[in-house]
């Protein structure tokens, strides 16, 4: 196991090797920062935003929380997603999920982590909203799918946000995207729930829904 004075010997040998393949990086870097894109993810260490985009420091905006949950009452994650709409003008806000979360897992079977249980309480909502479509699927199945249903009432929330209404109401161009992540593989899977305006949110989500329905549903 690396230990702490390990990273910092990494971080000098990373610096290093970008100024060696990208002279003058670092000092572009500091210059300003104007990404196009933002990614709204959960904080599992193996779902690295840039990495897995393959997008450098400075184009990526990263907001991160357990399942990658989108409430009203959160202020941290409201107020970062504002000020990369408002601030930044990202044109692309992608709602991440991946499969395997801990959080969803524990909160489609009820299992007790502490603390985060109150956390998790939003995402056993979602569980129940979509209980009858879950129970027609194969145990194996349902932890996926709830990953991707998760994924998809976020994006929901987010978009009837005050945040994105007041942007789209003033025309702005940016759109929100729900995808999962495949640990199991490093693919990302569009789940086909990309809003770009209110009046796209309710068509938008119930054929995403189906599209869940169609992937993982019991022959």
């Amino acid at each position: 196991m690396p230990s702490v004075n390990d990273l910092f010997a990494h971080n000098r040998a990373w610096a290093a090797q970008m100024e060696r393949d990208r002279p003058g990086f670092f000092s572009s870097l500091t210059k300003q920062q104007k990404p196009k894109f933002m990614w709204i993810g959960c904080s599992d260490s193996r779902v690295p935003a840039n990495q897995i985009t393959g997008l450098d420091p400075g184009e990526v905006f990263v907001h991160r929380n357990v399942a990658n949950v989108i409430v009203h009452s959160d202020l941290n994650a409201l107020s970062t997603v504002q000020f990369a709409v408002d601030m930044l003008k990202v044109e692309h806000i992608m709602v991440v999920g991946h499969y395997g979360c801990g959080g969803v897992l524990a909160a489609l079977n009820n299992t007790r982590v502490g603390l985060a249980d109150n956390w998790i309480r939003h995402i056993q909502d979602v569980r129940d909203r979509h209980r009858g479509l879950l129970d027609n699927m194969a145990p194996e199945q349902r932890g996926d799918a709830l990953v991707d249903l998760n994924v998809i009432e976020q994006v929901v929330n987010l978009s009837v946000s005050t945040v994105m209404m007041d942007a789209w109401a003033k025309g702005q161009k940016v759109s929100i995207h729900g995808w999962a992540f495949g640990v199991h593989d490093g693919l990302l899977q569009d789940l086909h729930m990309t809003v770009a305006s209110t009046d796209a949110i309710e068509p938008t989500y119930r054929a995403a829904v189906e599209g869940v329905i169609a992937a993982r549903a019991r022959p």
